[in-house]
C-alpha cells in the first residue's frame, strides 16, 4: 500500500509568558540549539513526513527563515507563515496551506517527539482519521469548582496526559477547523476537542512519551536539559 502524503504544522508562535524571558520559549537554546529546532529536526530526518509548515510569530518569518530552517538545513520547510492570536487561530493558518493526506500537529515547543512515535501515530490515524499523543496520569486528578473545591475524582486508569503530535486525516481536521472559525467557537484548547465538538468525531489515544514535555516554564527547560545530554 502506497505511503499516504505526510504534512507537519510545527507551531512556534507562543509568546511564553510563563517563561519569564524576553526569549519567546521556542526560541531558547537548548543543547546550544534553539528548542524548536529539536522537533523540526526529527520531522526533517523522519522517513514518514514529507513537508513541514511553520507557524511561527507575526514578524519573526524572516528569523526563523534565516536563523533556524537555514541555518540547520531544514529543506523539508516548505513554508513559514504567520501565526494568530490564539493557538486555534494558527493552527487555522497552517492548516489552510496543507495538501490533502494526514496532517501533524505539532507545538514547537515540545523538543522530545522522536520517530518512533511519529510511526505510531501514522498507523493510528491511518485506522482511525484522528489520534492525539498521550500517556496514563501517574498523578490522581481532582476536578474542582470555582472555589478550588473537589467535586470529583475520576478514575486515574482512565485518565490520560494529552500532548502533540495530534494527527488527523487533513480534510477532516480542516472541515472541523473551517466550522469552528464561522461559529466563533474559542473554547477549545486542543486540536482533538476541534474535532470532537465540531465533527463528533471519535478520538484515539496513542502513547508518545513521558519525556515528550512542554517547555513552559524555568523549570521545564531544566528537565529538558537533563533529558538532551541522556539521549547524547
Amino acid at each position: 500500500m502506497a505511503k499516504t502524503y505526510c504534512t507537519a504544522i510545527v507551531l512556534a508562535a507562543g509568546s511564553g509568558k510563563r517563561m519569564g524571558t524576553k526569549v519567546h520559549k521556542q526560541y531558547l537554546l537548548m543543547g546550544g540549539r534553539p528548542v524548536l529546532y529539536y522537533s523540526l529536526h526529527t520531522f526533517q530526518e523522519s522517513v514518514l513526513i514529507d513537508e513541514v509548515i511553520l507557524v511561527c510569530g507575526s514578524g519573526e518569518e524572516e528569523y526563523c527563515r534565516r536563523e533556524i530552517v537555514e541555518k540547520y538545513g531544514l529543506t523539508k520547510v516548505a513554508k513559514i507563515i504567520p501565526g494568530g492570536a490564539e493557538r486555534f487561530n494558527s493552527v487555522w493558518n497552517g492548516l489552510k496551506e496543507t495538501k490533502d493526506g494526514y496532517v501533524y500537529i505539532h507545538d514547537g515547543a515540545r523538543p522530545f517527539v522522536d520517530e518512533e512515535m511519529i510511526a505510531r501515530a501514522y498507523e493510528c490515524v491511518s485506522a482511525c482519521h484522528a489520534c492525539v499523543a498521550g500517556m496514563p496520569s501517574k498523578d490522581t486528578v481532582k476536578i474542582a469548582d470555582e472555589t478550588q473545591t473537589v467535586q470529583q475524582t475520576p478514575d486515574r486508569s482512565s485518565v490520560w496526559i494529552v500532548q502533540t503530535p495530534q494527527v488527523f486525516d487533513t480534510e477532516l481536521i480542516r472541515k472541523a477547523y473551517g466550522m469552528l472559525m464561522e461559529q466563533k467557537i474559542i473554547n477549545v484548547t486542543d486540536d482533538a476537542m476541534v474535532a470532537e465538538q465540531m465533527l463528533g468525531c471519535p478520538v484515539k489515544l496513542f502513547p508518545g512519551s513521558y519525556e515528550n514535555i512542554k517547555i513552559t516554564t524555568p523549570e521545564d527547560l531544566e528537565i529538558a536539559e537533563v533529558f538532551l545530554k541522556r539521549k547524547s
